[in-house]
């Protein structure tokens, strides 16, 4: 893995790359706009409701299903029967008016060559509001969200063959981005081109590049 020096010169590195898979959360916008917060103390709510447990189990379990099963909704389905849709709808009901739309990283998608695509662990239509609370409308070519890999989560090799399946890319000439690094071992072992994005590296041989500046990786590269 490198976080990219200047030195390297990473257009050589992408020149292969058709279609660009962005994550959404704490990718297309950075983790101090703290959304998962808000989103948070949402599913806690509802797991205290759905499981009737206190608010201390409630966040045990939250914690306890994303690190089994991918996301906490992943766990209430597959160990409580929850239906996916209303817990969806509920804890991605949050206030986007705090964050700011970043030019530079608009500039550094539109200048990608081919497809722009999100694929995201949340739902579609809160990816649509985040991506246009960013300014970054009209760049992508498709927004999936987890109801479209039949709610089967990142990192789950299932999610990403139904997707990528739905979209139609070419592993071997696609590219992610990812602020998950766990997520990024599919990709990796599919073929894609692997960029972690994160305040902080996490060295791991699925991962190829490590940035803490999206908008300024993607100016590299083309």
């Amino acid at each position: 893995m490198t976080n990219a020096p200047l030195s390297i010169d990473l257009v050589p590195l992408f020149s292969h790359v058709t279609t660009w898979v962005f994550d959404l959360d704490n990718t297309l916008y950075p983790p101090k706009a703290r959304l998962f917060d808000q989103i948070e103390v949402r599913m806690t709510d509802f797991v205290m409701e759905a499981l009737g447990v206190g608010q201390e189990e409630a966040n045990r379990l939250r914690h306890e299903y994303w690190r089994d099963h991918g996301t906490t909704l992943a766990g209430l389905m597959r160990l409580h029967g929850v239906e996916p849709g209303p817990y969806l709808d509920r804890v991605h009901e949050i206030d986007l008016t705090h964050l700011e739309r970043d030019a530079a990283l608009a500039e550094g998608i539109r200048a990608l060559p081919g497809r722009k695509i999100v694929y995201t662990n949340g739902c579609a239509p809160y990816a649509e509001r985040v991506v246009a609370a960013r300014g970054l409308e009209g760049l992508f070519d498709a927004i999936y969200g987890v109801e479209h890999a039949n709610f089967q989560p990142k990192p789950d090799r299932a999610a990403y063959d139904i997707v990528f399946g739905l979209d139609g890319l070419t592993p071997g000439a696609a590219a992610m981005f990812e602020d998950d690094a766990r997520n990024l071992a599919a990709p990796h072992e599919m073929g894609l081109r692997t960029v972690h994005v994160a305040p902080e590296a996490a060295p791991a041989e699925h991962i190829h590049h490590h940035t803490d500046d999206l908008g300024a990786f993607l100016r590299r590269i083309v």
